[in-house]
This record gives structure tokens, sequence and C-alpha cells, in this order.
């Protein structure tokens, strides 16, 4: 009688963007991020200049140099860097440009969507501030909604092998390809792609990456600041503020004569209100249970982000961007502060 052979476990199905060879790049998130903050910023930056220098017009003899052009040929420098050269090298700085790019394009929708080519079109903060989010919900959906698999984790080490083969390791490039290896696991590949790793000779030369330093920078403070346990609770109290604030401002210009539509003030109401109510459910929540409360926080912060400021810049246009700049930071503190306390209790259930 000869021995059964034992049966290998069954392995799951793919997803169908593996199947098509489409792994996702491990800092994706914060490239996105990079290309999304640099849009924004832009188009802050773009109508504060403007309005400091009485709206100049680039131009002459019936010719006008819109700046949707620069922006055009801003995101046509990305895309020849991006698909010029291989590897992750040049992804920080195609970002940047790319965002740069960007907001000088949709800066100046309200031409595009006005018969009479209206720059000043009411609604157009709020087109733009709604095609960030959009854009924001896209990059959720991709990286935020599915957990790593482990092949992308080892196509992330591959990737940055590519760099590596040619113009050496960094000890920081070296240290991201080797997390990527230890993610991967063993899976098929791994064992080679760690032959190539060690195969591969040091360098101290490479790209600068500003984002990457202000990155770096803007977390050490945050992590600083949740150190003071105080500053969680204050960030929180600042977004119950910020809205109440914001909110009022807002319905009292309706109530004064402001010609915004009804259902937008009632959509600022309604979606103030509903942070507000999550902001106070975390409150009651995390005295029990501290990652559970300040993932309520979280919410209220993005119900805020995505919904109240909306409605926000319909009806007070750019006068509504302090809000959303404080919605940004509280988002940092309370993610910073989520951060170290599942750090904590990593530690409790290891040790």
């Amino acid at each position: 009688m000869t021995a059964r052979r034992p049966e290998r476990p069954a392995r799951a199905t793919p997803h169908v963007l593996l199947r098509l060879g489409l792994p996702r790049d491990p800092r994706g998130p914060r490239h996105l991020a990079t290309f999304l903050v640099a849009t924004a910023a832009t188009v802050l930056l773009t109508r504060a200049l403007l309005a400091a220098t009485g709206y100049p017009q680039l131009g002459g003899d019936g010719l006008h140099i819109a700046h949707v052009l620069w922006g055009g040929l801003l995101m046509a420098v990305a895309f020849v860097l991006l698909l010029s050269f291989t590897g992750p090298s040049l992804r920080p700085l195609g970002a940047l440009v790319g965002g740069v790019g960007f907001g000088l394009f949709v800066d100046e929708v309200g031409k595009f969507v006005t018969s009479d080519n209206d720059y000043f079109y009411e609604p157009t903060a709020a087109i733009i501030y709604a095609t960030v989010v959009a854009l924001g919900l896209v990059a959720d959906a991709l990286h935020g909604r599915r957990p790593p698999d482990p092949r992308e984790a080892l196509a992330g080490a591959v990737d940055e092998a590519v760099a590596g083969v040619v113009g050496g390791f960094t000890p920081a490039a070296r240290h991201r390809a080797e997390a990527h290896l230890a993610d991967a696991g063993d899976v098929p590949g791994a064992r080679e792609t760690r032959a190539l790793l060690r195969s591969i000779e040091d360098d101290q030369a490479e790209l600068p990456d500003p984002v990457g330093l202000v990155a770096s920078g803007v977390v050490r403070v945050l992590h600083t600041l949740v150190r003071a346990r105080f500053v969680p609770w204050l960030a929180v109290a600042v977004l119950v503020g910020t809205s109440g604030v914001t909110v009022s401002g807002a319905v009292a210009r309706w109530w004064g004569g402001d010609r915004s539509p009804g259902w937008v003030v009632a959509g600022a109401l309604v979606a103030g209100a509903v942070s507000v109510v999550l902001a106070g459910v975390g409150l009651a929540r995390v005295r029990h249970d501290a990652v559970h409360g300040y993932l309520w926080f979280r919410r209220a912060v993005l119900v805020s982000l995505l919904v109240t400021q909306f409605f926000l810049f319909r009806l007070s246009q750019w006068d509504a961007s302090w809000g959303l700049l404080v919605d940004l930071l509280v988002l940092g503190v309370v993610g910073a502060e989520l951060e170290v306390l599942r750090r904590r209790r990593e530690e409790r259930a290891a040790g």
C-alpha cells in the first residue's frame, strides 16, 4: 500500500489586479498624498498670490497665457519623468510636480463650466474641493480597503532593487527593501530577491527627497505633541469649536441675505452636527477603550473633511480654507495618537 502524499494547502485566489500584473506600490499612499497636498496647496497659493497682485494677466495684444497652460506643461513634465525611468527614485518628484500642475489646471475650472469664462464662479471652490476629495477616496479605495498581499511586498522589494542594481543602496533604500522583503515572507521568489539585495553595493548618492524630509519632520512633531496627554483632547475640542464657528458663521451670512441655496445650508448644519455627535461618542468611549475612542474621533474629523467642508466651501468659498487646515491638523494629531496607542497594545500583547 503506497503512502499518500500530503496535500498542499489551497492557495487563495489572487486579487484581479494581481492576476493582471498590477501590484500596488507599498509607498503609493505617500505619493498620492503628496500629489493631493500639492494640488490643494497650489490652488490656495495661486488664489492668494493673484489676489495680492491684483489678478495680473500674462500676455498682450489679445493674448492671455492662462495658468492652466502652465499646469498642463507641469503635468506633461511629470508624465515624461515617470514614463522615462524605472524604479522608485523619481516618483516623489513626479508626484510633487504633477500635483502642482494639476492644482494650476483645476484652479481655472470656473472658466470651463461657465459660458462667460468666469474665473470667480461662486461654486468653483466647492468643485475643486470635491475633486480633491474624490481623488482621495479613489486612493483610499485602491490602498486602504484591501490588506497588502505578500507578493505586493515582494514586488516592492524588487522595485527598490531596480534602482540599487545601477546606483547602489543608500542605508534608507536598503532598509526599505529589506522591510518589504520581510513583509513578503516565504512567497516564491523571496529567496532569490534576498540574494539580489545582498549583492547590491552600498552607495550614499541618491536624489534629494524634500517631500520625505518634510513628511518625516511632520511625523516627529505630531508624535512629540501626542506625548502631552492634553493635546489630543485639545485637538478634539478645536475640531468641535471650529465646526461650530464655521457652520454658524455660514448660516449667519445666509440669514443676512447670502444667495446660497437652502439645501447647502441644511447640509452644512447636518454634517456639522454629525461630526460633533461622533466626537462626543469618542469622548464617552475613550475612557474605557482609548483606541476605539480615537477611532470615533477620526470618524468625526473625516466627516468634517469630506462632507462639512464641501458645504462650507460652497457657502463661503475661500473663507473656509482655514477650517480645512484645522481639520487636517486635527486628523494628523488623532492619527499619531492612534499609532502610539496601537503600538503600546502590540507591545503589551508581545510581552
